[in-house]
């Protein structure tokens, strides 16, 4: 097992447009996501986003509830539509009193491949051997668990959630 990369697939039975729109538009990323971002994703674009808890899901807004109101950046790598978004961050920068601006950070990239049944989603994070030791293992562990939780609250955001606010709309 790698501790340098964390690796999530999920097979969304979603139309491709539904899985990267709910990737590449910062809103609905960060209605699934559970943070507030300023302004549009686009290559290059450096983020500046406040944890707000997810939307989606009330079990895991209670998880997130201890981080509500910390700050991170995201710095948006690469946006393919239909096919690749990625983006650059600080794993588990989430202790107010500690500048991770030093720090390297590490890759998300999210993968979709269009299967028979729908979209094959990969979430791969990568880059944690690079992360100073003392915060290497707590990162690592962290976003392991997150990514796995978080996998399964985008497939209720891209399956179910979405149709949910659609009616409401209307």
């Amino acid at each position: 097992m790698s501790t340098n990369q964390i690796e999530k697939k999920i097979l969304l039975r979603a139309p491709v447009q539904r899985v990267w729109s709910a990737l590449a538009d910062a809103t609905q990323f960060g209605t699934w996501f559970g943070v507030k971002f300023e302004g549009a994703f686009k290559p290059g674009a450096h983020m500046r986003g406040i944890l707000v808890t997810t939307s989606v899901d009330a079990e895991v807004a209670k998880m997130q509830a201890q981080y509500k109101g910390t700050e991170f950046s995201v710095s948006i790598e690469q946006m393919e539509p239909g096919r690749i978004f990625s983006f650059r961050w600080h794993p588990y920068a989430v202790d107010p009193k500690i500048d991770y601006s030093a720090e390297p950070t590490t890759l998300v990239t999210f993968v979709l491949e269009q299967v028979a049944e729908g979209v094959m989603l990969t979430v791969t994070e990568s880059g944690f051997d690079q992360i100073p030791l003392e915060r290497r293992a707590k990162a690592f562990e962290a976003n392991e668990g997150g990514w796995q939780i978080m996998v399964q609250v985008f497939e209720k955001f891209v399956t179910t959630y979405g149709k949910q606010e659609q009616a409401r709309a209307r």
